[in-house]
């Protein structure tokens, strides 16, 4: 049941990825309603077309820009529930981050959707990004540096220290 609305989101879906590929903020606010509320990786929260295009402007396209750019390979879940004029989707995206101030890093990301039907189209309501908080491509890049802070450290102690004793050697008594 619901094929031609499966196949109505299907294709919101697909361009609102095309858009954030293209890194076109327009493209993607056209898939959604005014009053749309969409909640970021950083967990900041945009309402409405001009907030999210103030914080999409922030991001990637302004001089103090976080990002160059950003995108993203998504694909959907189990598809989407339906409650009336009301769908709820969910799925993954593998995404690639290329900011301004270090080199480019990439992140499994999950991604939930409320689109709702007006007037014969589908568009999105509210969109939820997150990534798991405890295991992902940047703790695994600190427990390195970490890791190899430690070992510098440790390398450089052990060097200054043998520095020191042997002018303590040479010293005569």
């Amino acid at each position: 049941p619901r094929a031609a609305d499966r196949e109505a989101l299907l294709v919101v879906f697909r361009e609102m990825e095309a858009a954030i590929n293209a890194q076109d903020v327009e493209r993607m606010i056209a898939q959604m309603t005014p009053d749309a509320t969409v909640i970021w990786l950083n967990a900041q929260v945009s309402r409405g077309h001009d907030e999210i295009r103030a914080y999409y402007h922030r991001m990637v396209k302004g001089n103090d820009r976080i990002l160059d750019r950003y995108t993203t390979a998504a694909k959907l879940g189990a598809g989407a529930r339906f409650f009336g004029d009301v769908a709820v989707a969910d799925g993954s995206m593998e995404d690639a981050f290329f900011p301004v101030a270090r080199g480019p890093f990439e992140l499994s990301s999950r991604w939930s959707s409320t689109s709702v039907k007006i007037d014969g189209r589908w568009k999105v309501a509210a969109m939820h990004l997150s990534a798991n908080v405890f295991t992902n491509s940047l703790i695994e890049e600190a427990k390195r540096a970490a890791y190899y802070t430690g070992a510098g450290g440790l390398a450089a102690g052990l060097i200054l220290a043998g520095i020191a004793c042997r002018l303590r050697r040479r010293r005569p008594a």
